[in-house]
């Protein structure tokens, strides 16, 4: 994974992978709010010598999370829909053929297990309500990608991509940040896959505000200051801080 920084210029106290915006609406009726975008992304896992490994993708820079490194995945086409108005159905093939066409992988989408579902903040940005999956592969499969929309392609183990982050190296936006942490508790990849399993999708509505350090702040259900859209509340914390300095992910509601 080659490392590169962002040219998109931050704020004095905002992240320079702060993907959304500023953002003044506190709900979906609110004027100028997008509407939602079905999209569906797929974690491919494999283990590695060193631990799980994740197939991450960089996007082309001239496109919607260009420069970013997400994993295969894309919005949901209408030919996705296996019967009418079943999105679960139609996420489960969008993020197979997303993962074929940037990957060049051929993964069964009744191989995919769901690890969590995201909602962006209302807003006039994009807004893409993802289905995020995981699935395990073996071997080493050949990854093809365009070299158009997909500009490189690696596997890495998720705690050395949350630290090529942290370092300014690589460019994540927070629901990818956010997965590469839970990814880094498990291992071998079964043990990740076999948890969601048993646990179930986690569901990510989220909420942006700024605290009063200046610092903006996604937070999540169970966060003391979720209902209120204040992320100065003193209590529980389900949140990450998106510090100039680096994201900080906060959590006491939830164990993973």
């Amino acid at each position: 994974m080659a490392s590169e920084k962002s040219d998109r210029p931050a704020g004095p106290s905002e992240h320079r992978n702060d993907m959304y915006g500023n953002i003044d609406a506190r709900s979906e009726e609110d004027s100028g709010v997008a509407a939602l975008i079905p999209a569906a992304t797929v974690v491919l896992l494999r283990d590695g010598n060193a631990g799980v490994e994740v197939l991450m993708l960089k996007k082309n820079s001239k496109i919607t999370f260009g420069g970013m490194w997400v994993f295969p995945g894309g919005k949901i086409d209408a030919e996705d829909y296996p019967a009418a108005d079943d999105v679960d159905a139609a996420a489960r093939v969008a993020a197979a053929r997303e993962t074929e066409e940037e990957a060049g992988l051929s993964v069964s989408a009744e191989a995919f297990v769901q690890i969590a579902h995201w909602t962006p903040p209302p807003g006039p940005q994009k807004r893409f309500a993802t289905w995020f999956f995981a699935a395990q592969i073996s071997g080493d499969q050949d990854i093809a990608i365009d070299d158009g929309e997909i500009k490189e392609h690696a596997w890495i183990r998720p705690e050395d991509a949350l630290a090529k982050h942290a370092a300014g190296e690589i460019d994540l936006v927070p629901p990818t940040w956010i997965t590469l942490y839970h990814l880094s508790k498990y291992h071998p990849a079964s043990e990740v896959l076999s948890h969601f399993q048993q646990q179930g999708h986690k569901t990510y509505r989220t909420r942006v505000v700024k605290a009063a350090s200046g610092d903006r702040v996604a937070l999540w259900h169970g966060d003391a200051g979720y209902q209120t859209w204040d992320a100065d509340v003193e209590g529980e914390r389900h949140r990450l801080v998106m510090a100039q300095a680096g994201f900080r992910f906060e959590n006491t509601v939830e164990a993973y």
